[in-house]
């Protein structure tokens, strides 16, 4: 379906919600190294529930690691507050790899600019995200589109409930 990438992640438990939401969405997640927590901590496994047990997250050892092992041609999408283009306005494709920084620092420069940028609009004064709530968005707007769930039975009205 979809690729998850969480860059040098930082806080524990959104790892740990974002390996939840790879799980209901049939996704795969990458997660790339430095972590700024020790992998199995007990706070990025509660998180997961018991969720674990059907996901085999790709461990990367760097940034660098990570883009050699990207296929050639895949199609990225660089997640950023500082994006100028909403995720709105992009068509997903099964295969995609969504691509999100750590907490503090986002994705580096150098990645935004190799691959297409994208923002979560954000109507009101928050500036960001936290990052496993952007990663839901994000993966569930892909997921959306892919597979057609959620559209309307008819145009212009509600399902019945």
């Amino acid at each position: 379906m979809i690729r998850i990438v969480l860059v040098e992640p930082e806080i524990p438990q959104n790892t740990g919600n974002v390996a939840r939401t790879t799980v209901a969405l049939g996704a795969e997640l990458h997660l790339v190294r430095p972590f700024g927590f020790r992998w199995g901590d007990p706070r990025m496994r509660r998180a997961g529930l018991d969720y674990w047990k059907h996901l085999n997250p790709f461990l990367h050892d760097s940034l660098e690691a990570f883009l050699e092992f990207l296929p050639e041609g895949a199609r990225a999408f660089a997640f950023s507050a500082r994006a100028e283009r909403s995720l709105y306005r992009v068509g997903f494709e099964p295969g995609d790899w969504l691509l999100f920084g750590s907490e503090t620092r986002g994705l580096p420069g150098a990645v935004r600019s190799r691959f297409p940028a994208l923002r979560i609009p954000t109507p009101g004064p928050v500036r960001s995200l936290n990052l496993a709530v952007a990663v839901g968005v994000a993966a569930f707007e892909a997921y959306r589109q892919i597979t057609g769930e959620g559209r309307p039975s008819r145009p212009g009205r509600r399902a019945p409930p």
